[in-house]
């Protein structure tokens, strides 16, 4: 497969096979090495089960030195968020950045500031400001804010199966974390980021 995509190393492979797994084309068979099923080819599946994986809309600028040039909607950042470790949940206001043209002005937003590279896969890295819709519902694959055990508060993607809830890292550095429902609180899914260059 590398040698086919002509890729320098397996991680890649890796990624592409995982990626294809998150939307449903293939499946890995449980007790068997390297086995996978294809469940769909690409030219039978529809643009929601190929795009229904998180893309952020990466606006460039120095968001530390410019100040909005109109009275436009405008976020709240709420502190930091961790995308790694747990953090204590931070409610207090530091700052205020300008709502993306993109995302419908009527929602209710709130921008968190990205410390740890969990995400990274995800294409979200330490020190971007992401900005999350508020909600207590997200759909599986969908990239939250969840709050656990009512302190501590991770942006991580969500995967709800049966009585449990697993929260998964974009890096292949750190583990998904299981938790039963009664303990994680979905406060928001991620629609944009902000990145400082």
């Amino acid at each position: 497969m590398k040698e086919s995509l002509n890729l320098k190393s397996k991680s890649g492979i890796h990624r592409l096979i995982s990626a294809l797994e998150e939307r449903g084309f293939i499946k890995r068979l449980a007790h068997k090495a390297r086995a996978l099923e294809v469940i769909k080819l690409p030219e039978t599946a529809s643009a929601n089960d190929i795009y229904n994986n998180f893309s952020p809309s990466v606006i460039k600028g120095g968001l530390d030195e410019e100040k909005p040039l109109s009275d436009d909607a405008e976020v709240p950042v709420l502190g930091k968020i961790a995308a790694g470790t747990p953090v204590e949940a931070i409610q207090n206001e530091v700052s205020r950045i300008p709502l993306p043209n993109n995302l419908e002005k009527n929602g209710d937003y709130f921008g968190l500031k990205v410390q740890g590279d969990s995400m990274i896969e995800a294409g979200i890295h330490e020190g971007d400001t992401v900005i999350i819709k508020r909600t207590d519902t997200a759909d599986n694959g969908k990239i939250v804010v969840a709050l656990i055990d009512e302190h501590e508060a991770m942006l991580k993607r969500i995967r709800k199966k049966g009585k449990v809830v697993a929260l998964e890292s974009a890096n292949k550095n750190y583990e998904t974390k299981i938790f039963g429902p009664d303990r994680v609180k979905v406060q928001g899914v991620l629609v944009s980021l902000y990145r400082n260059f």
